[in-house]
């Protein structure tokens, strides 16, 4: 990383074929940006320490560096690398972890910026008063970074859901997860917290969400690898609001999803939303700009060219 050309990187595991390499050349233009470079960094799901200090000191180092967007790795940068940043907003260090980085001169900011995304993501699809009228519930499989940024927001929401539960199969995750929610002083009885396993399998707990309930995919599997967090046939509730996170890859969740839609009435939503609020919220960060509701749907107006 050098030179004196400004651009742009992108934490992952795959940056190349993401749709926003063709998608922000285009936002490029119409935002006036000093580039329209997007330099991907893949690192594995299984990246030692040393690769993460080595990546985020070479962003620090290169003057031409205007800032970063991390996708999958957004935890695993806080826990191996978090000192070299000069500053660190509230919500990363509350749930540690990085969604995106900006400079100023040679120092690095790190910024969690998913509540805020993910909510505006919620947002395009939740009906209002949703949960008041419904009494619908929230299961989350995932309880990495997405999944941790989803349930604060609904934690926060002005129709907060009653109950949400939050699966994954890595029981450091579930205590994670659990500690944010503590520290960060939200009600123990809104929550419930399960590993997945032998015991207690995803599908048993979807099945017994009530009707209208929200059933989201934050577990990274049918993108970052594949697979369904839930057993093919598995029945979600009746009149389900649906969400797969992601908007590309085999998306067999998305799948088993829209072969219900019609039978069980769902309502379906895959992350493509979530997207363009992620990345036009992070480059206006790095490049201190301010959205309008009118200009975040111009700017997805352009993307669609990818969809």
């Amino acid at each position: 990383m050098s030179g004196n050309t400004a651009r742009m990187g992108f934490v992952g595991v795959d940056t190349a074929n993401s749709s926003i390499q063709r998608v922000f050349p285009l936002w490029a233009r119409e935002l006036a940006l000093p580039t329209d470079e997007l330099v991907g960094h893949d690192l594995p799901l299984d990246a030692p320490d040393s690769a993460y200090r080595e990546l985020v000191e070479g962003m620090r180092a290169d003057p031409a560096y205007r800032g970063a967007l991390i996708t999958t790795h957004k935890i695993r940068v806080w826990e191996a690398a978090a000192d070299l940043f000069a500053e660190l907003d509230d919500f990363a260090r509350l749930c540690g972890e990085i969604s995106s980085v900006s400079k100023r001169g040679d120092l690095l900011a790190g910024h969690a910026k998913d509540p805020l995304t993910a909510g505006l993501a919620m947002v395009d699809f939740l009906p209002r008063g949703h949960f008041a009228r419904t009494g619908a519930e929230v299961v989350c499989l995932g309880a990495g970074g997405a999944g941790t940024a989803i349930t604060w927001w609904l934690a926060h929401h002005d129709d907060p859901p009653p109950r949400i539960v939050s699966v994954d199969s890595d029981p450091a995750r579930i205590e994670r997860l659990r500690g944010v929610h503590a520290r960060g002083g939200l009600p123990p009885g809104m929550f419930g917290y399960e590993v997945a396993g032998p015991g207690t399998d995803a599908a048993t707990l979807v099945r017994q969400a009530p009707p209208g309930s929200l059933v989201i995919n934050a577990t990274g599997m049918g993108k970052d690898r594949p697979g369904s967090p839930l057993p093919a046939g598995t029945p979600f509730p009746e009149q389900a609001l649906v969400w797969e996170i992601n908007y590309r890859g085999p998306l067999e969740f998305l799948a088993q999803a829209r072969a219900q839609r019609e039978e069980r009435g769902l309502t379906v939503e895959d992350g493509w939303s979530y997207f363009i609020h992620g990345w036009s919220q992070a480059i206006a960060t790095i490049f201190d700009l301010s959205l309008t509701p009118d200009l975040v749907h111009k700017l997805a107006k352009l993307a669609e060219v990818v969809r």
